[in-house]
Parts: structure tokens; sequence; C-alpha cells
């Protein structure tokens, strides 16, 4: 039972004993103050909420570290929350005792924060300190979660997120100015929808030929061209690469658990793969797709050397054009859409003026969107659409990954109405 008792110094000592049996206390100004403490105490230890009011004093990047390090997490998302905790979180709230973090400082952190990044980057640094301080509750460090009722800013949809293409743009414009080693991996994701770390995990014993190896020996070429569109190719998603800090390793594992699945390869893709095995991986049974030295190819490196130079030259991307004084004018976008333009020696400076400077414009995930709006607005049903995807719920595909082909929604809603009419006036006297 506690109970109360005067300090020399003219205030008063509450005193309990814990959970534990340990003794503690704590000081007040007057009696009244010390037993209304004291009620609330007694109660929260009968009801098992008890908490130590001394034990928020440890500081909130030590408990921080300590929860990073034991969470079982994939290695992508422990180096993506390390970084956002680092930068963000601990760099405001790392020195700050656990017990001293309120609701009100909390909002006007998150306001802070979305002066200078995007939401969704706000909304990953609120959940991550969410976390914490609720892992805090559950220890009994402190009483509530603070980010309990804090209001985050709307993620918003850009222009941009809708960035699709044709089939014909794929195939026509985009895969020829492609380098020839890296062709293959654009059309198997344009073809397939596959991920980038699906796509770059791959291994030749993954890909299923159907008969068309043995088929094809009659005309003294192995997955001979001219066959096919005669015979069925597909893949089984059972690996992945992941990249962390330029580090490349193989998980054999998907994403999630629909993620392990089987995927058709259409003709187009088919024959970009049969290619690629004849001229880069021929007796391989290893890793599909690799860089020139044989090593793993990392997506940073991919993203600048190959795949955004190719929207350049494919036109999706930027300007470059050639100019009677023997230069290369280059022209790109800013993020607000103002173009801006150099003067260029060469062709490839110019491309690299658009590369690395040039806003926005198409990414590799964004085959992987295309894919499904393809699939999708050729009647597909959405269901199929999600297990070929790899996706757990058809809401997900629906949501993220299917838009809209210019006018094509706009035409079907017309149709659907097309033979609606009105009766004129003069028919209704005539009547």
């Amino acid at each position: 039972m506690g109970h109360v008792t005067p300090t020399p110094a003219g205030h008063y000592r509450a005193n309990w004993r814990d959970a534990t049996g340990k003794q503690r206390a704590k000081t007040f100004d007057t009696r009244k103050q010390a037993k209304a403490f004291l009620a609330e105490t007694e109660a929260a230890l009968t009801r098992g909420m008890y908490v130590d009011p001394h034990a928020g004093r440890q500081a909130f990047g030590e408990y921080a570290a300590r929860w990073l390090d034991a969470r079982h997490t994939q290695i992508n998302t422990s180096a993506r929350d390390r970084s956002v905790m680092r930068i963000h979180v601990v760099s405001r709230w790392g020195t700050t005792p656990l017990g001293r973090i309120d609701h009100l400082a909390i909002q006007l952190w998150v306001k802070d924060l979305g002066k200078n990044l995007s939401a969704a980057t706000v909304a990953k640094c609120h959940q991550l300190t969410s976390a914490i301080l609720a892992a805090a509750v559950r220890d009994r460090l402190i009483g509530a979660n603070p980010c309990k009722g804090v209001k985050l800013p709307s993620i918003r949809q850009k222009d941009v997120d809708d960035r699709i293409v044709t089939p014909t743009d794929v195939t026509a414009t985009l895969l020829p100015v492609v380098p020839p080693r890296y062709r293959a991996l654009v059309g198997l994701s344009a073809g397939t929808g596959m991920r980038w770390g699906e796509c770059v995990g791959l291994r030749w014993e993954s890909v299923a030929w159907d008969d068309w190896d043995a088929a094809c020996k009659a005309h003294g070429n192995a997955y001979c061209l001219r066959c096919v569109g005669e015979h069925e190719v597909s893949i089984r998603v059972v690996r992945v690469a992941v990249e962390v800090a330029g580090t490349v390793t193989s998980r054999p594992f998907p994403k999630t658990k629909a993620g392990r699945r089987t995927v058709p390869v259409p003709p187009f893709a088919a024959a970009l793969l049969a290619e690629h095995r004849r001229q880069f991986t021929a007796g391989s049974m290893d890793e599909v797709f690799t860089n020139t030295t044989g090593g793993p190819v990392r997506r940073t490196l991919f993203r600048f050397r190959v795949w955004r130079p190719a929207l350049v030259r494919a036109g999706l991307l930027g300007k470059v054009e050639e100019l009677d004084t023997d230069k290369w004018r280059a022209t790109w976008p800013d993020a607000d859409g103002i173009e801006w333009s150099a003067e260029c020696a060469t062709e490839r400076d110019a491309i690299r003026q658009v590369v690395t400077h040039a806003e926005n414009g198409l990414r590799f995930h964004d085959l992987r969107h295309s894919y499904a709006t393809w699939l999708v607005s050729s009647g597909v049903p959405v269901n199929e659409v999600a297990r070929v995807l790899g996706h757990s719920r058809a809401s997900t595909t629906l949501n993220r990954y299917t838009h809209v082909f210019g006018a094509t929604r706009d035409d079907r809603v017309r149709d659907a109405l097309a033979d609606f009419s009105l009766t004129t006036e003069a028919e209704e006297v005539q009547e």
C-alpha cells in the first residue's frame, strides 16, 4: 500500500512499490498532488497499466536503435528504413527523452517535414516514429503513443503518375534503340509485367521453352525465330535480385506469397529472350541478364547508362537534334515543365545533357503499369491480371496498375449511350 511522507525541504514524497515489488518514490509540492498521483498509480497497478514515471527518461535515439536491431525485415526494407530514420527522424528526436515527446510536438514536426519532403516520405517518417513509440508503450516506458491522431499531408496523384506507353511505343520505338545486351530485359518486363528484381534475378532454369528447342533442331538452330509463334514459353517466378548500397544479392523467394507464379511470355518477348541466349549466355544455366563483365545488373547504373539514354533516342524524354553547325542541341523539361536547352559538340554529349537534367520521364516500373493496362483494356478479367502480376488482391491491380489509353474509356462510354435520343418538340406536337 502506498503512502505519502513529508520531506525536510517542505515537500511531500509519494511512496509505492511497482509491479516487481521494487520501492519507488516521487516528490511533489503539495500533499494533495502526492495523494492524487498515488491514487492513479495504484489504480494503474491494479489494471496492469502501470508505467514507471522515470522510464520515459530514456533517449529516443537509444531506444530506436534497439528497436531497429530487433526487427525482422527484408534487407532492402531494413536499409530503406534505417536511411529514413537517420536522416529525418533521429536527427530531430535522437536526444529527446521518450517521455518528453508529446502530440503537439509531433504534429509540428510533421508540418515542418511537409515543407521540403513529399507526402509519401512524411508518411514514412511518421509511420516509423509511431511504431517506435508504440513499442515504448508496450514496454511500459511511456503511457500513450503521441503519434496517434496526427494529421498527415494528403498524398495527391500527379500527372506523371500515369506514365504508360502503348505496345507500339515499346516494340517499334523503344526496343530498337535499347542496346542489344539489355533489349530482352526491357522486352521481358513489357511483355510479362515482371518487376525489376524478378527480371534481373531470373535464371535460365526458370524459363520453360516447351518443345521449342527440339522442334527447331530440324532447322539446325535451337530456338529458331521462325517458329517463335508456334510454341509456348513461360517463366516461373521463384527468385528475385535485391540491391542494397550497390550490392546485388539473390533472394530465393519473391516479394510476396502471390509473387511465386508462372507468367506466360508473348512471342515478341520470347524471340528477344531466345536471341539474348544465343548472343550472350549460350550454354549458361545461371542468371539470364548480366552486365558486360558477367556481373549482376545494377539498377542505378542501368537507369543512367541504358534506360534514360534509350528514352532520349526514342523521343520519349527530351529532344536531341542536329544543327547546321555540326553541333547538337539538347532540349529537356524541368520539374515545372519549363524547357531548357544547350548546344553540345556531339550527339552523345547532347543525350547525356538530357539524361542528367530532364525531370520525370518513363520509369522502368512503368512498363509493369503499361502491361496491366494493356491486359485490362483487352478484356482480360482483373482477377487474372492480378494473378499474373503477383498481386494478393485484385483491388491493388485496379488502384495502382491500370490507367486509361487516350480516349478509349470516353469512346466506350459514348458508345454505351449512343442509342439514346431526345424527342423533338415537333414530334411531341404531332403526337
